[in-house]
């Protein structure tokens, strides 16, 4: 059984949701970078989680009625119960926070991360695996802490997948990915890597409004998922029961 939390980047750095410009934008027409990052990566994840009920969060920005900035707010409003029904349900609770709440800041992975690995706390048996989609600008404050939560999440039935929206520079997000150096925090590493970073901007044409090639883009958000899962069953001496089917499109 694989869970799936969606978190996403309310961070001012993202832009006026009001101007064209912004990957925030609202635009009656047509999807914006966040909405169609969330679409194409959500049908493709939707797949794996069989009640298809996932937990949908924001981080960075301030909500009414007092204007207290949270780093891990329910989209759909109810805390108690943060479900959405299918992507389209959190497509639907996403672009109704971007009516209420202010983007703000700072940017602050680590409330997310935190917030998911409780739960994989709960579950050591294998029977349950935990993902954290977080969709950002790639924008990052809480480096430090960040680093922290994933070393402590590499030894929970977890991973993260981070999809990067926009044109910035992703060094940050090439780092957490730890492919090339294992991540560590005060001299801890990593147990196993959980982290896959995927720049959007890579799958999308020339007009940012197309996806250019589904498949590749399943392939590599999904890329480092099995591997990790894997990985989380023999450092636990765990038998895994019959295998998900693979991916097809």
């Amino acid at each position: 059984q694989i869970n799936f939390t969606v978190a996403i980047d309310f961070t001012a750095s993202n832009g006026n949701p009001s101007q064209p410009t912004s990957l925030h934008y609202m635009n009656p027409y047509q999807l914006n970078a966040y909405g169609m990052a969330l679409k194409a990566v959500g049908e493709i994840i939707q797949d794996y989680d069989s009640d298809k009920m996932f937990p949908a969060l924001g981080f960075g920005a301030r909500l009414p009625p007092d204007g207290r900035v949270s780093h891990e707010f329910a989209l759909n409003g109810n805390p108690q119960n943060p479900y959405c029904h299918g992507i389209d349900g959190v497509m639907e609770a996403y672009y109704r926070s971007l009516k209420s709440v202010q983007l703000y800041g700072p940017t602050n992975f680590a409330p997310v991360i935190n917030h998911v690995a409780r739960y994989a706390a709960s579950v050591k048996d294998g029977s349950q695996y935990f993902v954290l989609l977080i969709i950002t600008d790639g924008v990052i404050s809480d480096m430090a802490q960040t680093k922290e939560s994933i070393v402590n999440a590499s030894k929970l039935p977890m991973s993260i997948i981070i999809v990067g929206v926009g044109p910035a520079e992703f060094d940050a997000m090439e780092e957490l990915d730890g492919d090339v150096v294992r991540i560590s925090s005060r001299g801890r590493f990593a147990e196993r890597d959980i982290v896959q970073f995927v720049p959007f901007r890579d799958y999308i044409d020339r007009s940012g409004n197309h996806v250019l090639s589904m498949a590749r883009l399943a392939k590599d958000v999904l890329a480092e998922i099995p591997e990790q899962f894997l990985s989380y069953m023999r450092v636990r001496g765990i038998k895994p029961s019959p295998a998900p089917p693979p991916y097809t499109p």
